[in-house]
C-alpha cells in the first residue's frame, strides 16, 4: 500500500498535482524560504552579541528548559546530537554554559546557564520577536493565528502520516 493511501485522519489534500506542481511555488519551498530569511535576520542581529543560530538557539532552550542533556536538547530542537555538541563546546569556552557530570549516573553530562549566559540567553526572545514581527508587517491579528493555526495541522497531518508510515514497517 502506497503512504499516501494509508494516512489516517482527514483525506489528503487535492491540492497539488503531480502535471501543474511549480517546486518554487510549493509550501514547503515557501515554508523554507521564510525560515531562511528569519535565521538570517536573527543572525545578523545577534552577531552583536557573538552568536549564530546554532549557538543561539541551544542557548535560548537552556534559558527555558533549565538543566538539559545535550542529548535530550539534540531531540527537542531536531538538531544533529554533534552539531549540538559543538555548538556547546562554543558556547562553553565563551563561559555562558556549564556542564556538570551527573554524580548518579557519570555518562550523564546536565548543562546550564552562567549568569552571564542567562543574560545572554534573555536577549533572544526580544530579536526573534523583532524578526518575526517585520516577517509578519501587514498580516492582521486574526492572520497571524490562522497562520499559526494551519502550521499546527501542518505539522500534525505530517506527523499523522509518519505515524502510519511507521505501523506499515
Amino acid at each position: 500500500m502506497l503512504p499516501d493511501q494509508a494516512t489516517p485522519g482527514p483525506e489528503p489534500s487535492d491540492f497539488y498535482r503531480p502535471d501543474s506542481y511549480v517546486p518554487f511555488e510549493s509550501a514547503g519551498f515557501l515554508m523554507r524560504k521564510v525560515l531562511s530569511s528569519i535565521l538570517q535576520q536573527a543572525d545578523a542581529q545577534l552577531a552583536e552579541q557573538d552568536l549564530t543560530y546554532v549557538q543561539w538557539l541551544p542557548l535560548y532552550h537552556l534559558l527555558l528548559a533549565p538543566d538539559s542533556t545535550s542529548a535530550h536538547m539534540a531531540r527537542c530542537l531536531g538538531m544533529d546530537p554533534a552539531a549540538v555538541t559543538r555548538a556547546l563546546d562554543r558556547l562553553e569556552a565563551k563561559s555562558v554554559i556549564r556542564r556538570e557530570r551527573s554524580t548518579k549516573d557519570r555518562r550523564i553530562v546536565h548543562l546550564s546557564l552562567t549568569d552571564e549566559g542567562r543574560a545572554l540567553a534573555a536577549q533572544v526572545p526580544r530579536v526573534l520577536a523583532r524578526v518575526l514581527n517585520h516577517h509578519l508587517a501587514g498580516f492582521s491579528q486574526a492572520e497571524c493565528e490562522l497562520l499559526l493555526s494551519m502550521l499546527k495541522r501542518m505539522l500534525a497531518n505530517g506527523e499523522a502520516m509518519r505515524t502510519a508510515q511507521s505501523g506499515q514497517d
